[in-house]
């Protein structure tokens, strides 16, 4: 008969004590991690880091807002909202794409812009970009690099029923010298 190397084990069977050196053992692992851990992580910079070391302001939010819409019994509907820094001055604006809460039909669309001067100041319309007036339906509606940029759809004359605009612009709106200046990188088309 051939010797193990190894004695025989002093048990086969896990006995309480055993069960304690574990949880004790486990626990002082556990212990020992949380004392070593590394400072709370944050989004923001440290103070003298970075360009910019006060918190970013929130952009203004559209409940409450009057819009210069003409709905009658209805009211008006933000569709779509975006927000950026416009004008430079590391506030952020919101741009609403609103229109009259119509139940058939494709009412026109009107495009505002809200700021406010301070973060407890209320929120103010300082620009209407596209007017419901002049029949547009906003599309591909973005707010980007300082820009405001949409699509809008229209009609060629009044006879075009407003399910069915039959004209296409792309208009880009930027902040120089004190107001919004539209460009359009294409004049209207057909659709």
């Amino acid at each position: 008969m051939q010797h193990p190397a190894v004695p025989e084990l002093a048990h086969t069977r896990a006995r309480p004590i055993h069960w304690l050196a574990t949880a004790t053992a486990l626990a002082g692992v556990v212990a020992l991690s949380a004392l070593l851990q590394p400072g709370a992580a944050t989004a923001a910079q440290e103070p003298g880091q970075g360009p910019q070391s006060a918190p970013a302001a929130a952009a203004p939010a559209t409940d409450g807002v009057d819009f210069p819409l003409e709905c009658g019994p209805v009211k008006a509907v933000v569709e779509r909202e975006a927000a950026g820094d416009l004008d430079g001055d590391g506030r952020p604006e919101t741009v609403a794409v609103v229109h009259c809460d119509a139940g058939i039909s494709t009412p026109p669309d009107g495009v505002y812009v809200l700021t406010r001067s301070a973060d407890d100041a209320p929120v103010r319309l300082v620009a209407t970009l596209v007017d419901p007036k002049d029949r547009y339906t906003v599309e591909d509606f973005a707010v980007r690099d300082g820009a405001v940029t949409a699509t809008l759809l229209g009609y060629s004359s009044a006879d075009v029923p407003t399910c069915c605009p039959d004209t296409e612009d792309h208009a880009k709106w930027r902040w120089e010298n004190g107001s919004f200046v539209r460009s359009s990188p294409a004049g209207a088309r057909s659709v």
